[in-house]
């Protein structure tokens, strides 16, 4: 296993779960991210700094001056979500971070939520995380108010360790943290696979 927190030959890599393909962002991305990301619905439990509303450009300038730089640094991974059968098609992002409070971040085109997706492709981050990157804790930090997203906390059997505030594009609001160490991650695993026996 390569240093805590970097990929063995240093490239970003790609992968898949039963109905999406992750794919490494790349500056190609920016016009289907600028069309699909700017909705209410999608931003408005994100970190606060994302400018709302959101510019013309703002997927460009996001890709080529924030995501590609972190990514070079080894400090954030970060990949497009496409359905297989649709692989050309942007329908979100997932994103893994450096960090002690907040690890992991995602978006999904709204027309793709609530169909279990997003709980694909954390699962598929959980693993990279913790057997690709070797990191021994993730977190993850939420708006109390997006229930949605502690569902799959919850169901992926992380735990809720603390309560705060936070900012978010919406304004300041009361937030969780959750975790899963990585010997919690892989008993989880354990125990779904032996469920599904």
């Amino acid at each position: 296993m390569a240093p805590e927190g970097q990929v063995p030959d240093g490239s970003i890599t790609g992968g898949q779960t039963a109905r999406l393909i992750l794919r490494p962002l790349a500056m190609g991305d920016a016009v289907q991210i600028q069309e699909l990301f700017p909705h209410w619905e999608i931003v408005r439990y994100l970190r606060n700094v994302i400018p709302w509303p959101y510019p013309a450009d703002g997927a460009l300038e996001f890709i080529r001056d924030f995501a590609l730089p972190a990514i070079a640094r080894g400090d954030e991974w970060i990949w497009t979500l496409r359905l297989k059968n649709e692989p050309e098609r942007v329908i979100g992002i997932l994103n893994l971070r450096r960090g002690l409070h907040d690890n992991r971040g995602f978006w999904l085109d709204l027309a793709w939520q609530g169909r279990g997706l997003m709980s694909e492709a954390c699962a598929w981050a959980n693993d990279f995380w913790f057997e690709t990157l070797g990191f021994p804790v993730l977190r993850v930090a939420k708006a109390c108010a997006n229930t949605t997203s502690r569902r799959i906390s919850e169901k992926q059997g992380m735990r809720l360790v603390a309560v705060e505030e936070r900012d978010y594009v919406c304004g300041r609001l009361p937030s969780e943290i959750w975790e899963i160490t990585a010997d919690e991650w892989r008993a989880w695993k354990a125990r779904r696979a032996k469920e599904s026996a």
